[in-house]
């Protein structure tokens, strides 16, 4: 064999190689761009990211702050004002698992939207709630709150607005339903979360 059909077989030999790794890569590539975000402000962001933590397609639920002018804010900053952040969840989700409007028929189950200053025990601009929509999410949010309006037959005050800048928060305000479930569940027993879902929403609440 030549030196030439040597080579050509290396080649050969290692384009195959290369394909056969490539598949598997171009492949995990698709999936992962094939995952949307969506953005919700409801009160309470551990409890936002409860809501929405284990719901099937959901990859993962980060909790932090949107709608302000201060970039990377604190909790310490946001809690104390004048960052115009709301703490909120960003749900990053596949969208061939679980629909964009799934996921906002569920968030108005997660909060009184009739409360225009906070939520539940959690008042003050920070705790405000708001879905936070991309251009191509703004219809389907827009449905999904006209059904709800039709089913407690009363006006919301929490509007659908457009996407802006999340920030999450400190490691220590992650997960922390999970992984400090005594804390989270005086909290949220202590701020009657479940009973003013349950008046507002019945069955279908989501506490």
């Amino acid at each position: 064999m030549s030196l030439r059909t040597n080579a050509l077989a290396a080649v050969a030999s290692l384009t195959v190689a290369a394909l056969a790794i490539g598949a598997p890569l171009a492949r995990q590539a698709e999936a992962q761009t094939a995952f949307q975000t969506a953005i919700f402000a409801g009160g309470c962001f551990w409890s936002e990211e409860k809501a929405f933590d284990d719901v099937q397609g959901v990859r993962s639920a980060v909790s932090g702050f949107v709608g302000g002018h201060t970039a990377n804010p604190t909790y310490e900053q946001v809690v104390r004002g004048g960052t115009g952040h709301m703490e909120a969840v960003q749900v990053t989700f596949d969208p061939r698992v679980v629909s964009y409007r799934t996921l906002v028929d569920r968030y108005w189950r997660t909060i009184d939207p009739t409360d225009p200053n906070g939520q539940f025990c959690d008042q003050g601009p920070s705790y405000r709630s708001a879905v936070f929509a991309t251009a191509g999410q703004r219809a389907d949010a827009i449905a999904s709150r006209d059904a709800a309006m039709r089913v407690l037959r009363k006006s919301f005050t929490t509007p659908v607005v457009g996407a802006q800048r999340f920030w999450p928060a400190g490691a220590e305000h992650q997960n922390y339903a999970k992984r400090h479930a005594a804390s989270y569940q005086a909290y949220r027993i202590g701020c009657r979360r479940p009973e003013r879902l349950r008046a507002i929403w019945g069955d279908a609440a989501v506490s």
